[in-house]
């Protein structure tokens, strides 16, 4: 049974990853005008990774983990960060910011089909409600000339959805396995294997290296937003609310990030908001209600191992 004082703490999770990381769509957007996608992607996890040790050091926290713990930290940080995050940066040279954010707002259905799939999970009837607001949410938002106006948008468009279902197959795997127990240890356990392997992809596609004095001073800042709030402070959240949330839950995320970025893309980058968009935005929060609704108690549980 869920301590009451976690209610704040989850609260403040939730905030992480739907206001923050509705922001990193835009500082992706900014960084990869300039910085080849895999590259970008593992300096910003690899730093994160760093700072996130040398923080639990000064504050006495146990790094060392066992074998197994480790080989799951890879394997998490590979269908997240490796490949869940590497290939929607590479889709950015392709779609809008707010576009991504939209496609990627159908994970919670992949996560509650795939859950369907290998745990036998029955789908609950409001939260079945909820994914058809969100599936009809989806549709109003890319039925839209504006959605796929830019050369190689439907290359872009298939390299999120591969990265939906590695993320929805992280989600579930990340809430039973056996990992630090430490939430921000284990945050960065993941940064630093996906990071590196991220720089193993960039090699293995020939990208090419920017050196750092040839940044331009909007990288800069687009990569240090993404390294202290959208890794370090949102990732961690993540992790945290995948132990004590159920999956479907933590995925609703998903919803609320497009009106984010939608909102982050028209202020910084001029990107167009149609009135259908703004329904749509609707739409989907309407959806995120109904699955996070239920009956009788909810989903502020904690997986049982």
């Amino acid at each position: 049974m869920q301590n009451r004082p976690q209610f704040p703490l989850i609260i403040a999770a939730f905030f992480a990853i739907y206001v923050i990381w509705g922001s990193t769509y835009l500082l992706n957007k900014i960084a990869v005008a300039q910085l080849a996608p895999f590259m970008l992607a593992g300096i910003r996890f690899v730093t994160a990774g760093l700072l996130i040790f040398g923080i639990a050091l000064l504050m006495g926290k146990p790094i060392r983990i066992n074998k197994k713990q480790f080989f799951n930290s890879v394997l998490a940080g590979f269908l997240f960060l490796s490949f869940g995050n590497g290939m929607v940066v590479w889709a950015l040279k392709y779609v809008d910011s707010n576009f991504a954010a939209l496609e990627i707002s159908a994970q919670p259905l992949v996560i509650l089909l795939m859950m369907w799939i290998l745990q036998g999970k029955k789908i609950q009837p409001m939260s079945l409600v909820g994914v058809a607001l969100g599936i009809i949410g989806i549709y109003l938002l890319i039925d839209q000339d504006s959605a796929v106006r830019h050369e190689n948008a439907a290359a872009g468009i298939g390299m999120i959805f591969a990265a939906m279902l590695a993320w929805a197959y992280g989600s579930i795997f990340v809430g039973k396995a056996d990992l630090p127990p430490n939430y921000f240890v284990n945050t960065g356990y993941q940064m630093i294997t996906g990071g590196v392997l991220l720089w193993l992809m960039s090699l293995a596609f020939g990208e090419e290296w920017v050196p750092l004095q040839a940044w331009e001073s909007r990288t800069f800042w687009a990569m240090g937003l993404l390294v202290i709030f959208g890794s370090i402070v949102a990732f961690t959240s993540f992790n945290y609310l995948l132990k004590v949330v159920s999956p479907e839950k933590v995925a609703t995320n998903t919803y609320v990030n497009p009106i984010v970025a939608m909102f982050l893309g028209w202020f910084f980058l001029d990107e167009s908001i149609p009135l259908q968009s703004m329904i749509a935005a609707g739409v989907l929060l309407t959806g995120v209600y109904f699955i996070n609704t239920r009956k009788k108690t909810v989903g502020l549980r904690r997986f049982r191992r």
